[in-house]
């Protein structure tokens, strides 16, 4: 009923539009022609000035772009060029674009590949100061004088002079301009309707656009992300592996040198996967249990059992403990694969709780700790070493679930261009686990330390000392902010007594007090370099980077 409704109001605007065809439109007779990319002439009254101001009120798309802003006196020369000594000023600049910059607007060079474009969308302003002051007459201002880009263009637009006296005043605008159209204006016809011709359009269109919202509410289903289940076709044996060279038919099923999985060529789609499943995860198949534990094990202890936790083959390494990993996976088993009962195993063993401190015999014998005669000291990665400065600073957003965030600024043109971000805010201070990951982008602060980009899966970091790891954990924004914040909130949660904000702190960055000789250095460099210097100190401490 409502699409054949719709149906009816198309036919009916349909006829409207024909009437509309066959009377001019007189609304933008008395108008300039609308803006152009290529070129546009202001005239105007002369008028003396010394600086000229281009304001950007709406653009065609995106940042506003201007190639070239001429400026003529009444002897017919462009003043505003750089060659004459004029300076140009602008609200800002989209960065990275070495075409796109502020000197091209009055270089005396047009087109796309010399031209200065807005760092805001559908806005900016471009000033030029003249050399001296000038009787001006005329102004001539482009996006593309090639005429090859027809986007970007300012649409609506102010251009003020300001006289002797240090007043602007507006000289041109684009007020008097035919209304801009990248495309048709389909509410055109109404312009050019009588009366009641116009009143029977808007409600027609006024009709079409309920019917058209209740249309999109009744098809409004939950979505959900999921397979489409069909019986997949016959596999054939190929011939030396070629998908060309097809012989007999083959049932599915996997490695009979494991254990055999035995099924029929016409078997059910479900059924292959349920059998496949069970077949993984048989307890007749120890592989699957012994790389879960050894991954359980690598992720709280540091290194796993066998050090090469994405290879159990030929090409890994042999199991250090060998019957303690075949223990742990036959416990893991024994009680229903259960990830909460292997990890309280170990978190309560003495092998966990024993101290990382070194002995001379130790470091002899086993530096590495594969032994596990200690527990082994080892660096935060990326993700809990900044989740931990955002905690303890009190700034951490814990908030579940819901889209992620950019650790990146994202300018869109013709492709996805990123850029690292140099301010923080409560959007960035969630769980790192929210990030958004871009294909070989990295974040620029933890980036650094060994976290894999979106483009790379990795079952074993490695873990790097550099220079810029320190830098950054010294000297970028996010820790300076983050310093910050931890200050205030010790000044503001105990603002008369000095000892216990340092103590505070400690307890929440280390896990203890501070000894005296820690009060002593700590309360000197408060008084030295103030509160946020003292909360960076204690953020690049080894104490608070490390595991022990």
């Amino acid at each position: 009923h409502i699409e054949s409704r719709l149906t009816s109001i198309e036919m009916e605007l349909g006829k409207l539009k024909k009437a509309a065809e066959l009377k001019p439109d007189k609304t933008q007779q008395t108008k300039r022609p609308q803006v152009s990319s290529r070129l546009n002439e202001e005239l105007f009254d002369s008028v003396k000035a010394k600086t000229i101001r281009f304001t950007v009120l709406a653009s065609s798309s995106g940042q506003p772009c201007l190639d070239e802003l001429e400026v003529f006196d009444d002897g017919g020369n462009n003043v505003a060029l750089a060659s004459s000594g004029a300076v140009a000023s602008a609200s800002g600049t989209l960065p990275g674009y070495a075409i796109h910059q502020l000197k091209h607007i009055n270089d005396g060079r047009t087109g796309n590949a010399s031209s200065w474009i807005s760092n805001s969308s559908g806005s900016g302003w471009v000033e030029i100061s003249l050399l001296k002051e000038h009787s001006i007459q005329k102004i001539v201002w482009s996006r593309d004088r090639s005429g090859q880009f027809q986007d970007r263009i300012p649409t609506r637009y102010i251009i003020e002079a300001r006289t002797q006296k240090d007043e602007w005043i507006r000289i041109a605008d684009s007020n008097n301009r035919a209304t801009f159209q990248n495309k048709p204006d389909p509410l055109a016809f109404l312009n050019v309707l009588n009366d009641s011709g116009r009143s029977k359009a808007e409600s027609l269109l006024k009709q079409k656009e309920n019917l058209r919202g209740e249309l999109k509410r009744l098809s409004k289903r939950n979505m959900v992300w999921a397979g489409q289940f069909k019986q997949p076709g016959p596999t054939h044996r190929l011939y030396r592996g070629d998908p060309m060279e097809k012989r007999e038919k083959t049932p599915p099923g996997a490695l009979r040198v494991i254990k055999p999985l035995l099924m029929d060529e016409d078997e059910a789609e479900e059924q292959r996967r349920l059998k496949l499943a069970q077949w993984i995860t048989s307890k007749d198949n120890p592989l699957t249990a012994r790389v879960m534990v050894n991954r359980i094990w690598h992720y709280v202890m540091g290194q796993g059992l066998v050090r090469t936790p994405g290879d159990f083959g030929a090409n890994g390494v042999a199991p250090t403990h060998p019957l303690l990993l075949d223990w742990l996976a036959d416990e893991f088993m024994r009680n229903d694969w259960s990830i909460k009962h292997i990890q309280r195993l170990i978190l309560n063993s003495r092998t966990f709780r024993q101290s990382s401190k070194p002995t001379p015999m130790g470091m002899d014998k086993d530096a590495g700790g594969a032994w596990l005669w200690r527990y082994t000291p080892r660096r935060l990665s990326a993700e809990p070493m900044r989740d931990s400065i955002l905690f303890t600073s009190g700034a951490l957003d814990l908030k579940m679930q819901g889209p992620g965030f950019y650790l990146l600024d994202v300018q869109v043109e013709n492709v996805m261009h990123y850029f690292p971000k140099e301010h923080f805010g409560p959007n960035e201070f969630r769980r790192m686990v929210y990030q958004t990951r871009i294909r070989q982008e990295q974040d620029a602060i933890f980036g650094a330390f060994d976290c894999p980009d979106g483009n790379q899966v990795i079952s074993n970091r490695s873990r790097s000392n550099t220079p810029i790891q320190a830098l950054n954990l010294f000297n970028s924004n996010f820790i300076l902010q983050q310093s910050e914040i931890l200050a205030s909130r010790l000044q503001r949660n105990f603002p008369d007594s000095l000892k216990q904000q340092i103590e505070q702190a400690f307890l929440a960055l280390h896990g203890k007090r501070p000894d005296e000789h820690e009060m002593k250095i700590s309360r000197a460099l408060i008084q030295s370099d103030g509160h946020a210097s003292f909360c960076r100190a204690l953020y690049n401490s080894s104490r608070f980077i490390f595991i022990f």
